[in-house]
């Protein structure tokens, strides 16, 4: 060994190789990679096979949905007109605005509430809720913007704003203002996910706009028309760039014809001004409202886009209830204006005819109670009995016929059930009998519970419309039709009784002259209309009860009801009115009487116009056969 090779033994022998020069430890290391090159080829290969192969529909469907994304074109709501065709709903052009999830950032949010006016808390909520649903459904975040909540949502869309926002242009509900016919119309609104859990609602989709009350409801699927959409490219971002192609026009919703006359409409409206209660015009001869009013009302363009919770729950505590409607829903003892019902009873069955007289001396006594009557009448016979609303004759009627046979005849007259109306949400009243008390309380009837019932007191109740279809239905002898609001709509045949016409006129004949004879209603007669009606006082609570509760005033007081038809024989219209603690059924009928002379004002008016138009048409067609003819031009 030379010199040179002792000293390099020396140098590895003191300085031992590393191990990435030992070649056995270099190739573990190139098989590693060698082996992990492999895994990554095999899972390329894997991923292609099921992107191209596989599942090559569905990639092929989201990527396509990143580059093309369908906006909704909403469809316009069919408007409503009344039965003389004005407008009474319309629609105006609006923006809303939605809410991509798949671009959103939750940062944003304070920014987005704050733009838009919204609460940022229910903002936050709502998001929330949407995490369990698939992120290409978007959010409905309001509607109607103002053109200021317009002009943020359109200075926010430029890159790495807010591309989470899009702008859809639609068509919103343009209501009547101060209340006018808003218990019958109804709101429309978001459906809510409550609502899409029901039977009723669940073929709509979140975001949908829906109607909520009234004929907005009850006619929803034809009001509301078929949405369209558009198909538009969208850039890396989320932004909408140009339109590809209309995927589907929007088909608006249908038109409704309604039978309400706003002209009867609007002198009901101006005659419950600054009043509690409701009123009723019915055609008794096919059934159709001509008029409905409930107050107090509310503004229904508050419900056109969202509503604030404020102003909702403002709404929701007001202790006059604007939100119930008076007119089918209020649900009160009638007072006198059952009378002609107790009459009826007593006529068909035989208990009573016009020779029956009772001796009124303010009151009489039955089951060792005593009844008071509100004067002294002396001695009457039925027809005096009604028009000047003795109450010791009706008891002296009551306790003859007896519960089951008011019973008969209330139900007869459609009281205790719902009419049927097109409406949501009708309450049915009460006609109290032996089996109610029995079902509802498990006890029996007491005889002097009949003496309250026959006078429209204890436990009888009636609403407004089932009062006016019971009346206009006996006053045409027995023949009560369903009430409707849809002009043109197919009406069943009208539910009969076989009454005695003598008898019918008899209670006709009182309640004309309780109007046109010096009756409890005398204030309110119409020179030259031979008009018929019954004043009602329905006592909410013991005279003993108000005076002890001297602090409720005017929330004991009692009730004022009028129901009243015009004219006498084969009535064309029946009114009722309903006046909340108005105390005295007098005050309640010069509201009947304003919409009756308005109802005859109009038919008068028709009739001279059509008068005129024909004697116009008759002098036209003269004046046409006494030409010459035209002379000849000359050549």
């Amino acid at each position: 060994m030379t010199s040179f090779e002792a000293e390099l033994h020396e140098q590895r022998r003191k300085n031992p190789r590393l191990l990435s020069d030992d070649t056995t430890f270099a190739s573990g290391k190139i098989a590693f990679f060698q082996y992990l090159s492999v895994g990554v080829v095999a899972f390329l290969i894997i991923t292609f096979w099921d992107l191209q192969i596989r599942n090559p529909e569905f990639y092929s469907e989201r990527a396509e949905r990143n580059r093309i994304r369908s906006v909704p074109i909403p469809a316009a709501r069919g408007k409503i007109y009344d039965r003389d065709g004005r407008i009474i709903v319309d629609n105006h052009s609006s923006f809303r605005v939605r809410l991509h999830r798949e671009n959103l950032k939750m940062e944003h949010l304070k920014t987005i509430a704050d733009g838009l006016n919204l609460d940022y808390d229910e903002l936050y909520a709502k998001v929330k809720r949407f995490t369990s649903r698939p992120k290409y459904e978007a959010i409905m975040l309001k509607q109607d913007l103002t053109p200021g909540e317009v002009a943020f949502v359109d200075s926010h869309r430029g890159d790495n704003m807010l591309p989470e926002l899009e702008l859809i242009h639609g068509q919103q509900r343009l209501y009547p203002k101060g209340g006018l016919v808003a218990h019958v119309i109804g709101y429309v609104g978001e459906v809510t996910e409550t609502e899409l859990n029901t039977p009723e609602f669940a073929k709509y989709t979140q975001g949908d706009i829906i109607g909520k009350t009234g004929v907005e409801r009850e006619y929803n699927d034809s009001l509301m028309g078929i949405d369209g959409q558009q198909q538009w490219v969208v850039d890396n971002m989320g932004y909408l760039r140009y339109p590809v192609k209309d995927l589907k026009e929007a088909m608006p919703g249908k038109s409704l014809q309604l039978t309400i006359d706003l002209d009867l409409q609007m002198v009901a409206e101006l005659a419950m001004e600054g009043r509690r209660g409701a009123v009723v015009a019915l055609d008794p001869r096919n059934g159709e409202v001509l008029a409905m009013v409930s107050r107090p009302a509310f503004d229904l363009n508050q419900f056109a886009g969202r509503i604030r919770s404020s102003v909702w729950n403002a709404i929701l505590e007001d202790p006059a209830k604007p939100m119930l409607n008076r007119a089918i829903q209020a649900q009160f003892a009638p007072g006198s204006t059952f009378k002609p019902i107790s009459a009826i009873a007593g006529l068909e069955s035989g208990q009573i005819d016009d020779n029956v007289r009772v001796h009124c001396t303010g009151g009489a006594s039955y089951w060792g109670h005593y009844h008071r009557c509100h004067s002294k009448h002396g001695t009457v016979a039925l027809h005096h009995a009604i028009t000047q609303s003795c109450d010791s004759y009706f008891y002296s009627l009551g306790a003859k016929v007896g519960i089951e046979t008011l019973a008969q005849y209330g139900e007869m007259a459609g009281l205790g059930k719902k009419t049927g109306i097109d409406l949501p949400h009708e309450s049915q009243g009460l006609m109290p009998s032996p089996k109610w008390k029995i079902r509802t309380y498990r006890q029996k009837w007491f005889p002097g519970e009949t003496i309250s019932v026959v006078i429209g007191q204890g436990a009888v109740t009636v609403t407004p419309l089932q009062l006016a279809s019971a009346i206009g239905g006996l006053a045409l002898g027995g023949q009560w039709y369903k009430p409707h609001l849809v002009k043109d709509a197919k009406v069943p045949a009208p539910r009969t009784a076989s009454l005695k016409q003598e008898n019918v006129e008899k209670v006709v004949s009182g309640m004309y002259g309780a109007v046109n004879e010096g009756g409890t209603a005398r204030a309110s007669a119409l020179p030259g209309i031979e008009f018929c009606g019954k004043t009602g006082t329905a006592q909410l609570a013991s005279k003993a009860l108000v005076d002890r509760n001297k602090q409720l005033g005017e929330e004991l007081k009692d009730n004022a009801w009028f129901v009243g038809f015009a004219p006498r024989h084969e009535p064309e219209i029946v009114v009722v009115a309903l006046f909340e603690n108005g105390e005295h059924g007098d005050r309640a009928a010069p509201i009947v009487r304003d919409v009756i002379k308005a109802y005859m004002d109009k038919k008068q008016r028709a009739a001279t116009n059509k008068t005129t138009a024909q004697t116009v048409r008759e002098a036209m067609s003269a004046f046409a056969l006494l030409q010459l003819p035209a002379p000849v031009a000359q050549q």
